[in-house]
Formats: structure tokens, C-alpha cells, sequence
């Protein structure tokens, strides 16, 4: 299989990710609202298209990673939206594909699948798990719901971009085994970021207590990947502090209607929301010690200067 590649947004993750998609020899057209973001991947042989529909128009498969469900609404359901391209080719052999890889709400994913089942092909939600790191190097974790002839067609390009990809069912499933993953992510970052706090108010070392920590009972992505860069006072982002808001929302929407009790989940979203209030909105989701340092006045992980 070779199709013809579409890409829309082109931010820490999409970019990499479609950056190994040329490199693999994909043609790829890409939409992004701000050209220059794009620069990168067109030196690279990409071909700038000016909507998402132009996206779709010339492309089998369609690839979108972008910030917040809003965003993917417009660019499927928008009069330029991928749906506009797309509702006219009903029934075209083989079914086109539309991969959104957004961290989105697992009822839009369910609109999205029935309104492109409807025009004659395929939706599938694919969000991922692996932060900068795991987007350049491709070794993502993708989490697929929908169709399983379309994800079965689509594995040789998911094995460009991870290297543990599963289909968790049909379509909000992906969805909501992301949001499993950012539950988990919420509460263990609370816990990286307190341990820090609490090794440096008692004088250690901190890099020699991360190397004796890290390989044991405790360790954890986070604490193995994140916690160094909190030692350098890295906080770019791997990961905006301002998308996990909206993903911890969507775990926290999604559980009323599943009418669960999550306090961790709203802890980790209330402190995030403070460092928000703080400046820290575009920051690596590791600058959460900033906002737990400031709770106990103390002038360390880049506080003061902030």
C-alpha cells in the first residue's frame, strides 16, 4: 500500500510525525493554519495544500493531530472540512480513511466514524502516547479505534510513527484508552513533582536520588524522562500544560457520563489550571513542579524567575 498522504497540523507531534512519513519516502500534502510552521516538512518534499479540504482532495489517507476537539470538528465537519472532499466520493474502492491522532472527546470520534460511514468511507480515532521524543523517533504508542479492515490497511504506516500499536475497538475506543493513559499520567506527575519538592527541601542530591529511584518499584516514563529535564530547568514542551488541561477535562466529562467519582484525576486538573494562572499554559507538562514549588514558597525549579 502507497497512498497518498494528507496531514493537518504540524506542532510538536504531528510535525515529527509527519517528518517520518517523508523521510519514508510518503508523498504528503499538509494544512496547517500557520504556513511557516509547515516550512520544515515542505524543504522537506511536502506539498502545501490551503484548507483541509484541498488537503483531502488530493490524498487516500488523511491524518489530522491538532489541539483541541473543536478544532477537529472544523476540520472534518467545516464547509472546508475533509467531509466536504470526501461526501461525494461514496463508496470509492479502496475506502478513503481519515486517522484523527488528536486527543479528543470519544463522542465526537463516535459522530465522526457514523458521518463518514454514511459518505462512504472510513474514520479512525489513533491518539498517542509517547510525548516529543516518541514522535521523532517513531516509537509512539498508538491507540486505535474503528474499523478493523481500515486499521488492518493502514499498519504500515502506523509502524513508521510506533512501535506498539493496538486496536482497542470500535470507533471512541482509541479515545478512551487515551484517556485511560492521561488518568494515569495526571496522578504519577502530581507524585514525580511532589518527590522532587520534597528531596530538595531535605538537602539531597537530586540527580543521585533520581539514579536510585528511577530503576526501581517507583520509576516511571515520567519520572525516567520528565523528572531529568526538571533538574535542568527544561520546561519546553514535550507536552503543552494546556492540552493536558483539556485531556484531564475530557477524562473528567467522560466519567460523569460514566457516572464515576475521579478526585485524583480533578486534583491534578486543579493544579494544572494553576499553573495556567501562573504563565505555565505553554510549558512541558514537567513545569507542574513550578506550580506545587510556589504552594510552599519555595525558591527553587525556576520559581523565582519566572
Amino acid at each position: 500500500m502507497n497512498p497518498k498522504i494528507g496531514w493537518i497540523g504540524t506542532g510538536v507531534m504531528g510535525g515529527a510525525c509527519a517528518s517520518r512519513l517523508l523521510a519514508a519516502g510518503c508523498e504528503v500534502a499538509v494544512f496547517t493554519r500557520s504556513r511557516e510552521k509547515a516550512a520544515p516538512l515542505l524543504e522537506q518534499g511536502a506539498v502545501w495544500a490551503d484548507s483541509p479540504r484541498a488537503v483531502a482532495e488530493r490524498s487516500d489517507v488523511v491524518f489530522s493531530c491538532v489541539g483541541y476537539p473543536r478544532d477537529v470538528r472544523a476540520i472534518f465537519f467545516g464547509a472546508n472540512g475533509v467531509l466536504s472532499a470526501w461526501a461525494t466520493n461514496a463508496a470509492e474502492t479502496p475506502r478513503k480513511i481519515f486517522v484523527d491522532m488528536t486527543t479528543s472527546s470519544p463522542e465526537l470520534a463516535v459522530e465522526i466514524a457514523d458521518a463518514a460511514e454514511s459518505a462512504g468511507f472510513d474514520a479512525l480515532d489513533a491518539p498517542v502516547s509517547g510525548g516529543d521524543v516518541g514522535a521523532r523517533n517513531g516509537t509512539l504508542s498508538i491507540m486505535v479505534g474503528g474499523s478493523k479492515t481500515a486499521f488492518e490497511r493502514l499498519t504500515p504506516i502506523f509502524a513508521s510513527l510506533g512501535t506498539n500499536v493496538r486496536r482497542q475497538g470500535g470507533p471512541g475506543a482509541g479515545q478512551r484508552t487515551k484517556t485511560t493513559n492521561q488518568i494515569l499520567i495526571a496522578g504519577n506527575m502530581i507524585g514525580v513533582c511532589e518527590a522532587l519538592l520534597y528531596a530538595y527541601r531535605a538537602g539531597l542530591d537530586l540527580e543521585n536520588v533520581l539514579a536510585s529511584v528511577s530503576s526501581g518499584a517507583a520509576g516511571s516514563w515520567s519520572l525516567s524522562n520528565l523528572a531529568p529535564r526538571i533538574l535542568q530547568g527544561n520546561f519546553a514542551p514535550g507536552f503543552y500544560v494546556e492540552h493536558f488541561v483539556k485531556d484531564l477535562g475530557i477524562a473528567l466529562d467522560d466519567a460523569e457520563r460514566l457516572r464515576l467519582s475521579l478526585p485524583g484525576v480533578a486534583l491534578a486538573r486543579q493544579l494544572y489550571l494553576a499553573l495556567i494562572a501562573q504563565g505555565g499554559g505553554r510549558r512541558g507538562t514537567q513545569a507542574l513542579i513550578q506550580a506545587l514549588a510556589t504552594l510552599s514558597n519555595v525558591d527553587a525549579f525556576g520559581v523565582s524567575s519566572r
